[in-house]
Formats: structure tokens, C-alpha cells, sequence
């Protein structure tokens, strides 16, 4: 893999303002790239640095997974649990049949709050209702329990970020614990991420790279720049939200793998796809949710990975086997980190005489 020819491409994608972030690309754990291009703060003209903590969106449902699965592990809850009897969720449409299983593999068929498979942007939520009011787990709840289910429980796949917010409920009840104070503790932590947090946008914290999508006008030219901090609420939540450093992204990955976050059993689990995929192309490999990381399980190029979007957020964490490759792309804009991604991936593809994608 040409390293060099990859950071010269990012460093181009800087200079024209196409790219913004820290890129980290490890190899059997020797760092081949770490870089920050383009600006963390657009206000103070600051560079991206590695030591940079970006919102990660969706990618932070990779720790409630882990969170979830230490509880099973200690026993509080099986897969199999009824959610709602264990949540006291009676009066609600998500059916006592939904069990964690189903909300890990996005397999539930409950009514998310904006359904991203219908073109939903999760900010026209906020239309009527204050986003600074949402500042715990359980208020939430009021956006998705109620929504009429799209399919029953195990018969179809259907990406669901109210899924998770029901899981992280459920990690607090087990533990006894507000949700983001456990995942730092008995997640971060152990995996050395200690540079990790869940960071209130309303508050001033050193090193977070500060979120913006550019502004155009008809032609299509940049004639400002956006914030998002009306489009979410203000601090992070079990389905997205979370601030990371490049390499403590990767840490999560050394730590899962290594087992220091979950037994044998689980770590094996929740890098497995389930029965239920996500259809692909002809010709292409089949790619089913593990718990919650997607995963390719086989053909020339087996991987798996998750990535997260929202205003002002790009961010991808992904692990390729056969050559021993980790890679956190982390990005201050929405559009930021897939240029980048493909770049790296075709660069893997290349190595492997691989001309197309698999999965």
C-alpha cells in the first residue's frame, strides 16, 4: 500500500477545502499514517491535529453494543429478554417479542424517530421540540416509542438508532448507572481510550475539532459555512455522540480483538454477521450486521467496519483481516471522510489484485 501517495492525495483534498480530519492507518500495529489536514476550527483557523477529539455519530454505537454484551456476560439480561417487560415499556407499539438481539442487528422492525432508509434528516425533529431539552437517555424515548412498527420482530433489517437508545436504557438499568458515566468507565477506560468523552456542545472542552458543512448557493459555490448545533441534541446519546481521538479509535478496535472488553464468546459474536444481510449487488459478497459492526464474511476481501454521519460528522472505523489493517478516518464535515476511505480501500484492493468492491 502506497502510504505516501495516499497522504499526498488527502493533503491535495486539504489544500482545495474538500477534507477535513485525522486519518490513521495502521498494520499489525505499527502506525503507517497518522496526519491531521484541513481545519479543526474554521472560526480560529486551527489545523487538524491527532490530538484532535471528534464527534464520532453513529460510531459510538459500537461501545453501547460492547456496553450491552458486558451485561449479558455479567447476566443481568440474556439476548432473548423481552425489552419491553424489562423496561416497563407495556404501553408502547415496540412489541414484548423485541429482544436485544433484534435492536443490536437492526432486525426489530420498531419505528425509529427519523427514519434514515425513508431520507429523514435527523434535525427536522427538532422542528417543534427543543433539542437542549434532550440531555438524557430517557428522554429519547418520547421520539420512537410510540411510532408504528414496520415490520415483526426478526422478519426483515431495517437501520434503527431508536434501537440503541432502548439498549442504553437498558445498559443503565443493569448497571445502575447513567449511560455515558459507564461506557467511559467500563469501556473507554479499559481500552485505553483516555482521551475519549461524551462533550457537551454548549460547554468549552480543549482539543474538539468543531463541526461545519459548507453553505452554497445555486451554482453551487461555498459562500459560508454551517454549524450544527441544531441538529442533534447537545451531548451524546447511546446512538451517537461520542468524542474520540484517531488512535483511540483504534485502541477500541486493539481492545476488542485482544479481549479486554468482552470473554471469547462475545468478542467472536459481535464480529460475526447474523442471518439476516443486507442485499448487495449481484456479483458482490453479502454483508450482514454483526452487533452492530457490518461485516463481509468472506471473499477476497473480508472486513468489517462501521461508519457514522450527521451534520458536521463523517467517521468511519474498519479492520481488513487478511492484511492486518486498521483504519479510523474521523472528519469535522459530512461529506469529509469518504473520499478518504475509498482511497485507502482502493489502495488495499490494489495489493490484493482486487479491481472491484466486495461487500
Amino acid at each position: 500500500m502506497d502510504v505516501a501517495a495516499i497522504d499526498t492525495h488527502l493533503q491535495v483534498r486539504a489544500d482545495r477545502d474538500e477534507f477535513s480530519g485525522v486519518v490513521r492507518i495502521e498494520r499489525s500495529g505499527d502506525v503507517l499514517l497518522e496526519r491531521g489536514y484541513g481545519l479543526a476550527s474554521r472560526a480560529w483557523g486551527v489545523p487538524c491535529s491527532p490530538a484532535h477529539r471528534f464527534d464520532t455519530a453513529s460510531v459510538t454505537k459500537l461501545f453501547t453494543a460492547v456496553a450491552v454484551l458486558q451485561q449479558v456476560e455479567g447476566g443481568a439480561f440474556g439476548l432473548d429478554t423481552s425489552v419491553t417487560a424489562y423496561l416497563g415499556l407495556d404501553e408502547t407499539t415496540i412489541v414484548p417479542e423485541v429482544t436485544p438481539y433484534h435492536l443490536l442487528t437492526h432486525t426489530s422492525g420498531i419505528g425509529d424517530d427519523a427514519d434514515e432508509e425513508d431520507g429523514v434528516a435527523y434535525e427536522t425533529l427538532f422542528a417543534d421540540r427543543p433539542n437542549y431539552a434532550i440531555t438524557e437517555t430517557a428522554d429519547l424515548l418520547p421520539q420512537c416509542v410510540h411510532n408504528e412498527p414496520k415490520f415483526a420482530p426478526g422478519q426483515g433489517t431495517r437501520y434503527c438508532n431508536c434501537s440503541y437508545v432502548l439498549l442504553g436504557l437498558m445498559v443503565e438499568r443493569a448497571s445502575g448507572m447513567p449511560y455515558r458515566e459507564y461506557v467511559v468507565g467500563s469501556v473507554f477506560r479499559p481500552a485505553g481510550m483516555d482521551r475519549s468523552g461524551f462533550f457537551r456542545m454548549d460547554r468549552i472542552e480543549p482539543d474538539v475539532a468543531e463541526g461545519a458543512d459548507p453553505v452554497t448557493d445555486a451554482a453551487g459555490a461555498v459562500v459560508g459555512w454551517r454549524r450544527g448545533i441544531y441538529s442533534y441534541p447537545p451531548v451524546g446519546s447511546p446512538d451517537g455522540g461520542a468524542y474520540v481521538t484517531a488512535g483511540d479509535l483504534i485502541a477500541f478496535d486493539h481492545a476488542l480483538r485482544d479481549g479486554r472488553l468482552l470473554g471469547a464468546e462475545l468478542t467472536a459474536a459481535i464480529l460475526q454477521p447474523k442471518e439476516h444481510y443486507r442485499d448487495l449487488p449481484a456479483g458482490t459478497h453479502r454483508t450482514g450486521y454483526g452487533f452492530e459492526f457490518e461485516v463481509t464474511p468472506d471473499g477476497e476481501i473480508t472486513t468489517y467496519w462501521k461508519e457514522g454521519i450527521n451534520v458536521g460528522v463523517s467517521a468511519m472505523l474498519a479492520h481488513w483481516p487478511r492484511q492486518g489493517v486498521t483504519l479510523a478516518v474521523l472528519s469535522n464535515r459530512e461529506d469529509g471522510a469518504w473520499n478518504p476511505i475509498e482511497t485507502i480501500e482502493t489502495a488495499l484492493r490494489a495489493d490484493l489484485g482486487v479491481s472491484r468492491r466486495t461487500g
